[in-house]
């Protein structure tokens, strides 16, 4: 029996095996596509799932999620498999810190966020799932209550950047770029690890 699974959101994988690589760690990290936050039911459905099959083979399961909008849903499932979670509601309070998330949810609640793989992924999370691709028109429909972007960026990525100014460029709104790191995610998951 393997000591260690981390079940992450495809979302965090990057951000995941460096953390792992940074600590040492002898685990073996999992993912589950981060397309699922389309529907939370599906997050829900594919963790249960896989640990279902990961759970009889490892000691610990870490999963690597917030709750991302399963509203409780996801916790019930952790519960039954008996694998922990990194606390928080999602992966942009996770990044930008409890404290510094709080604050701009407070001061400016029309706030889009981005992180790494949304820069990246922006096209197929975003635009195709909304139909902008077919329909632009419905962009200022989607995002009028918006009033600027914060790009949290975890690695240092020039073209990252650019992609991110490309992003608010698109959606009409005022971009910030904010050098988070791995924020509070690795250190609420090495609480987990140990």
């Amino acid at each position: 029996m393997r000591p260690l699974a981390l079940l992450t959101c495809g979302a965090l994988g990057r951000e995941v095996k460096a953390i792992v690589d940074r600590h040492g760690w002898d685990a073996d990290i999992h993912g589950v596509p981060a397309l699922h936050h389309l529907d939370p039911r599906r997050i829900v459905a594919a963790v249960d799932a896989r640990l279902a099959d990961l759970t009889p083979r490892y000691r610990r399961v870490v999963v690597v999620y917030g709750d991302c909008g399963t509203a409780g849903a996801l916790d019930a499932v952790l519960e039954r498999h008996g694998a922990a979670r990194v606390r928080g509601p999602h992966c942009y309070e996770m990044l930008a810190g409890e404290a510094a998330f709080a604050r701009i949810a407070e001061e400016r609640p029309g706030t889009f966020f981005l992180t790494d793989w949304l820069v990246r992924s922006f096209e197929r999370a975003v635009v195709r799932p909304l139909g902008l691709d077919r329909h632009p028109e419905l962009r200022d429909v989607y995002f009028a209550n918006y009033t600027d972007v914060l790009y949290l960026a975890q690695f240092p990525d020039e073209r990252l950047v650019a992609g991110a100014e490309e992003i608010a460029g698109f959606l009409g709104l005022r971009l910030e770029v904010r050098r988070a790191g791995l924020g509070e995610l690795e250190s609420r998951l090495a609480e987990l690890v140990g």
